[in-house]
């Protein structure tokens, strides 16, 4: 079992990956932000940088979805290799922040990748609007994402909703967290459950509302 957590930067994917974790007793993996070597070069030059960050992203993904189905576990997933591709990459090439060159590169990696890759058995993906993306990402207080600009967090913003509105890979389970607070009130959180449940038992694609 696989289930990958998707959604913009700053709504929510890594403590909702946590939480469910905790909840079904599976392995969580999560984006190394942190171990990232190119993240805070990236956020002060992002044309210079975003070519290596994409291919850092798309080869630390790789590997670890490769190594998830590898291991048998059950396991929850914070991002996928999708987002990369569909979502991030294609938004720096938009803004001329990664060159036709290196877009084309990354693209034809990418597909290679993907044709070895198998999909999530259910892509939860959080929507947020631009004002909680940026009281979560204020609330986390990392440095290099105090750069980040409302344009950026829009482009991304509307990207995801374009992606999502085509994905037809698996399972898919939509949760709108601009009303709903899963980290702080266990109601929230029991609703997102039921509705997962129902998605790894069912055949129906659900929305938090």
């Amino acid at each position: 079992m696989h289930i990958a957590v998707a959604g913009n930067i700053g709504a929510g994917k890594t403590s909702l990956a946590g939480l469910l974790s905790k909840h079904y007793g599976w392995e969580a993996h999560f984006e190394d932000v942190d171990e990232n070597p190119y993240l805070n070069d990236f956020y002060e030059d992002m044309q210079r940088w975003s070519f290596a960050l994409q291919i850092h992203f798309l080869n630390s993904r790789f590997n670890q979805v490769m190594t998830l189905r590898q291991s048998g576990k059950k396991i929850i997933q914070d991002r996928t290799i999708y987002e990369d591709a569909y979502i991030f990459a294609p938004n720096l090439h938009s803004m001329n922040l990664m060159t036709e060159r290196d877009f084309e590169n990354y693209i034809a990696l990418f597909e290679v990748m993907s044709d070895m890759v198998q999909a999530p058995d259910l892509l939860i993906y959080l929507r947020a609007n631009i004002s909680t993306l940026v009281k979560h990402i204020q609330s986390r207080g990392r440095n290099y994402e105090e750069t980040i600009r409302l344009d950026y967090l829009k482009r991304l913003n509307e990207r995801y909703e374009a992606w999502i509105s085509n994905y037809d890979k698996g399972k898919l389970l939509i949760i709108d967290v601009d009303d709903i607070d899963f980290i702080e009130n266990p109601k929230d959180l029991a609703e997102v459950i039921t509705k997962i449940d129902a998605n790894l038992h069912g055949l129906f694609t659900e929305k938090v509302v």
